[in-house]
């Protein structure tokens, strides 16, 4: 059973989340591409994780906000299928993730002249809000393994929220931290790997503590 302690402790954060209106809207998939081009991060992580925030006991993940819109708005079924099953756990930035988003409207303008012509209704243009955020330390730590685990099953879900997806994506690390501590300050690179290797998107938070909990008391019962 590992009980080495850490290179350096793991501080968990939480988060409280604001969405606010930007004033843009579209009304057909030429302006859409153009905002989605021009929006902050903070309008395209809102639209691709808006469901998952404010549905935490929810599983599994529904389409993004985008390809709702197409599918109910503009009856592009195609196209809603396609930003539906962009694999966003795969991409490391939300940079990456807009990038796919325009590259597959893209790829459908070109395709399909009739979708040009279709309007959505007043009522029902795709209006660009985005989220944000404000961080705050919760005082807890970890100095090892065993501590880990503990904070984990007491931790609240904005908690596991904050280090498995905003810390990934909004701050651009590449990984979520928990992955990044066990690496690099822990000692547990495959264990770390197996966490990475999660998809956080095909289950509830608390399905995500559980599975995060059963993969660490395998490497400590090893």
């Amino acid at each position: 059973m590992p009980t080495a302690e850490a290179k350096d402790e793991f501080r968990f954060y939480s988060r409280l989340s604001l969405t606010e209106l930007t004033g843009l809207r579209a009304a057909n998939l030429e302006q859409l591409l153009a905002l989605v081009r021009e929006v902050p991060d903070s309008c395209i992580f809102h639209h691709t994780h808006r469901f998952l925030r404010q549905h935490l006991h929810l599983s599994p993940e529904p389409p993004n906000d985008f390809a709702y819109w197409v599918f109910h708005s503009l009856g592009e079924d195609r196209l809603a299928e396609a930003l539906a099953s962009i694999d966003i756990v795969r991409l490391e930035s939300l940079g990456a993730i807009r990038a796919k988003i325009v590259s597959t409207i893209e790829d459908y303008l070109s395709r399909s002249v009739q979708a040009k012509q279709r309007f959505a209704s007043e009522d029902e243009a795709f209006y660009f809000l985005k989220s944000v955020s404000f961080v705050f330390p919760t005082g807890r730590t970890a100095g090892s393994l065993q501590e880990f685990a503990a904070q984990i099953r007491q931790i609240t879900i904005d908690s596991i929220y904050f280090h498995m997806f905003e810390a990934r994506l909004r701050l651009e690390k590449g990984n979520n931290d928990f992955s990044l501590w066990l690496s690099e300050s822990a000692g547990e690179p495959e264990l770390a790997q197996a966490i990475t290797r999660l998809d956080p998107y095909t289950c509830t938070a608390e399905g995500l503590r559980s599975r995060i909990l059963d993969i660490i008391e395998r490497r400590r019962a090893a």
